[in-house]
């Protein structure tokens, strides 16, 4: 069956429809390609071999002389994954925002912000770079973190090009079994060293010779991605490492969540912004409704805690508290869609949901 949560097809593209080869239109080489397979890595690996047969058939076909679709022709495509992994509060979203130039990932201060793997996709007319942002690395403490530690991993294993970010404050040596696993992969791997703004030359130099001792075929990059210092830099050299592939997603498509996702995500970050301990990493948000008209966006949302405790916490006295934070999301989510919107949410008790696989299915938390 169609995969639900990806309701696309992978494009081979329209650098074949304009091919010519020994005086003959090929016309479409090939079209559409639609893929009916689960969701997660097994697909992304299909529509890359998809993609590398489809720049086999491209590699052979020569233009006719004078063809008014030489242009074409003569343009080498580039596409593929570029995953983002690294230790929690570290700034990974930050950056993937910053690549992207979008929000696509919501960051805070607070460590586990990131819960999910989020795409962000970015075109131009010869290139396509799909970006991923992970969850920190981390010791699971139960299923839930068991599920994100999944997702990090996931990234491992279908990146053309890995960007391993770290910072000035972090330990070198903190995950060494994750570390490892990065150390033996064959594909190009990026080294940043990020927020390099605090720090000194001195606590910077010694940390790259840290990190070629750790990971001795990395590049490394010193970056700030919080003030943009090195962005522009570490791009270029992305571009350059990309192979040679048709494009896996649309031109226009922007990331490989839905809207509800974006939705769920923004109130989360308010209650990460607005509720301290233990509070905010019992929390999750499903969105009940999206209606969306012409003029406006009518939203139900409910957010889940583990105990009875916690619920009265997140409505506050007299509903106060719960209403900073729909208010505050309300406003976040007119940005991001560029309309009203109509809130409303819902605080519910779904006991222990952290530990139950079941829960955690329910709520997208499947890295298969």
């Amino acid at each position: 069956m169609r995969c639900n949560r990806y309701p696309f097809t992978a494009q081979k593209d329209t650098y074949c429809k304009v091919a010519c080869r020994r005086r003959w239109h090929i016309g479409y080489l090939t079209s559409f390609f639609p893929v009916f397979v689960p969701c997660g890595r097994v697909k992304l690996v299909i529509m890359k071999k998809i993609s590398i047969f489809a720049n086999l058939i491209i590699s052979d076909v020569q233009p006719v002389p004078g063809c008014r679709h030489k242009k074409y022709m003569t343009l080498m495509h580039k596409a593929g994954f570029v995953n983002i992994v690294g230790n929690p509060n570290v700034g990974k979203s930050t950056l993937m925002n910053q690549l992207v130039g979008e929000r696509i990932s919501i960051a805070t201060f607070k460590a586990q912000t990131t819960r999910h793997r989020i795409m962000g996709i970015v075109n131009t007319d010869d290139m396509q770079i799909v970006f991923s942002d992970t969850p920190g690395v981390l010791k699971p403490n139960y299923k839930l973190q068991e599920s994100m530690l999944a997702f990090s991993e996931s990234a491992l294993k279908d990146a053309d090009v890995l960007l391993y970010v770290t910072d000035v404050v972090e330990n070198p040596e903190k995950n060494m079994d994750f570390l490892e696993k990065v150390r033996k992969m064959t594909i190009p791997v990026l080294l940043l060293i990020n927020k390099i703004d605090e720090s000194d030359q001195k606590t910077l130099g010694d940390l790259v010779e840290k990190w070629h001792t750790l990971l001795p075929g990395a590049e490394i990059l010193p970056i700030s991605a919080k003030n943009k210092f090195g962005v522009d830099m570490l791009l270029r050299r992305i571009k350059e490492l990309l192979p040679d592939s048709p494009p896996f997603f649309d031109k226009d498509q922007l990331t490989d969540k839905p809207a509800r996702f974006f939705v769920s995500e923004i109130i989360r970050e308010k209650i990460l912004l607005y509720y301290d301990k233990e509070i905010p990493y019992s929390v999750e948000v499903s969105v009940e409704s999206f209606k969306e008209d012409d003029r406006h966006i009518h939203i139900c949302a409910v957010i889940y805690v583990e105990r009875d405790s916690q619920k009265g916490i997140i409505i506050g006295h007299q509903g106060v508290a719960i209403k900073r934070v729909s208010t505050e999301a309300r406003k976040a989510l007119e940005r991001f869609f560029g309309k009203p919107i109509f809130l409303e949410t819902f605080v519910k008790v779904d006991k222990d949901w952290r530990s139950s696989k079941r829960e955690l299915d329910n709520f997208g938390y499947n890295p298969e």
